[in-house]
């Protein structure tokens, strides 16, 4: 017996319906807009003709306030699979043409499905977010649909990146998914913003006035929240940047990065960095200058860059494989640690440790930022990150002393003491609790208050306490450096370092989980 014709007839009307979205005015809203529309975005965002759609005939099953006439076609987000480069991943994109995005219970439904659907294949996940948040009409239904979504995002967290791409209005509880998740793009669109409470709320509560970009925006995000780890200039820009991110990691944690052959000899000497760092220890630099000279071809893939600069971290290659680079910039706040710096290298740390990804520290660091707002904003909780989550990895870490390394702040940078596997340092380095002049002071006081030149025999004590303490050789001599080497040897040193490493086996005690201090 023959397939009804008509049954096929009307398997495609209802396709043609769901790849209408919104209809075509609302299309043509939101390219007015300068947006692309979900199934634009999925295509951008994939390899063309990869993407294979879950679950397009979902309904919504609430009738409430009207909902019983209203078409939501995908119920308002588009999810399926695909492959980036090849390699395949799950996308999720919410549908603004259809009720602004709203999410409902089936939406969330949807979502959650999908990621689920990920964790079982070990498949990364990317959320495009356009949605103006929960579908009131649902109510408790739509509240449902977030909390599925958050579990799932908690329970996937270090085992399948999750990287979620802001690209119109995220507000309310939707912001919650994309903070559990690991990275967050943002795109400069005027219309795409993140916040918990809007302005009106604001302005009802506290009297404050303030824009939605004001509030919210990638300005916002990217330098002073710390919330957006990348920007984007728009749509196929964000594209870019995620099929970038995506090149760097493993598709789940039981896997290692990709390999590429990058074309740059793992001999190859570095000589440049003579004349990066200053023989000056109190005249800055930028520190990626040294990145970009030491990795595969130049290639640096910055994360975070406009937050907590002080801090640089991101993902490079060396020998083609993926590493992710953690550095004091002493081009901002003499490359101190603050608040925001711990957070930004903690999270990054446990990031790669999570995914299987060697972690090579470059140091140039004075100390912690002294003041009343730093200690007020809990420098010592949020220090203690970065003691936390070094001392917990155990994927290959590789630190490289280049000038300054003092006090907690030194051992906090991936030093020997919290289970760094190789540790080098440039003649140039200063190891020591704290800087020359600041000890001197201390240790010899009462000479330097009692001289008949107290400032000569300052000096004479500073000079002092440097030839004895600020340099690589008494850490060296005790063990705690492995070699005190060339700079331009920087390369060809860590390479051989990465390689052996590169079979290193360590577990953790047994247990739930710690108790990191958040």
């Amino acid at each position: 017996m023959k397939l009804r014709r008509e049954l096929i007839e009307e398997l495609y009307r209802r396709r043609e319906k769901l790849l209408q979205m919104g209809g075509e005015q609302r299309v043509k809203k939101q390219h007015d807009a300068g947006k692309l529309t979900a199934r634009e975005r999925i295509e951008a965002f994939l390899d063309p003709g990869s993407f294979v759609e879950i679950n397009p005939f979902v309904e919504k099953r609430n009738t409430d306030f009207g909902l019983d006439k209203a078409e939501i076609p995908a119920d308002g987000v588009v999810t399926g699979y695909g492959t980036v480069d090849g390699r395949p991943v799950a996308v999720f994109a919410q549908d603004f043409t259809v009720m602004g995005g709203s999410l409902g219970e089936m939406h969330g439904f949807k979502i959650a499905y999908l990621l689920d659907f990920a964790m079982k294949v070990g498949i990364p996940v990317i959320g495009l977010n356009d949605s103006g948040g929960a579908r009131i009409q649902e109510g408790v239904d739509a509240l449902k649909g977030y909390g599925d979504i958050f579990y799932r995002n908690t329970l996937a967290s270090g085992v399948i990146p999750q990287i979620s791409v802001i690209m119109g209005p995220c507000a309310g509880g939707a912001v919650y998914s994309p903070a559990i998740g690991d990275f967050i793009v943002m795109t400069k669109n005027k219309s795409c913003y993140m916040f918990i409470t809007g302005p009106q709320v604001i302005k009802t509560v506290t009297g404050e006035d303030v824009t939605p970009q004001e509030l919210g925006g990638w300005e916002a995000h990217a330098a002073k929240s710390g919330n957006a780890h990348l920007v984007a200039e728009d749509d196929m820009h964000a594209a870019q940047l995620v099929r970038k991110l995506i090149s760097y990691l493993p598709l789940n944690n039981l896997e290692d990065p990709p390999v590429v052959d990058t074309g740059d000899n793992p001999a190859r000497t570095t000589p440049e960095i003579y004349d990066i760092i200053p023989d000056d220890p109190n005249k800055p630099y930028d520190v990626r200058d040294v990145i970009r000279a030491v990795v595969d071809n130049g290639e640096f893939f910055e994360i975070h860059e406009m937050f907590a600069p002080n801090a640089t971290v991101g993902f490079a290659r060396m020998d083609g494989k993926t590493v992710g680079i953690v550095a004091n910039n002493p081009k901002f706040y003499a490359g101190t640690l603050d608040v925001n710096s711990s957070d930004k290298i903690a999270r990054f740390v446990r990031f790669c440790d999570a995914f299987n990804i060697p972690i090579l520290t470059f140091v140039d660091v004075p100390g912690y930022l002294p003041g009343v707002q730093q200690e007020y904003g809990g420098i010592i909780r949020h220090g203690a990150k970065i003691l936390y989550a070094y001392s917990e990895a155990t994927v290959p870490l590789v630190t490289l002393i280049l000038r300054k390394a003092y006090g907690g702040a030194y051992l906090a940078m991936g030093s020997k003491h919290l289970g760094a596997d190789v540790v080098y340092a440039y003649p140039t380095a200063e190891i020591a609790v704290m800087g020359p002049e600041g000890a001197a002071e201390i240790v010899f006081r009462k000479e330097i208050a009692n001289a008949e030149d107290p400032e000569k025999v300052r000096q004479e004590k500073v000079q002092e306490y440097r030839d004895r303490f600020a340099n690589p050789y008494r850490a060296a001599a005790r063990g705690y450096i492995d070699d005190v080497i060339d700079p331009k040897f920087t390369r060809v040193k860590i390479i051989s370092a990465l390689r052996v490493l590169d079979t290193k086996r360590e577990k953790l005690p047994p247990k739930k989980h710690g108790n990191i201090p958040l």
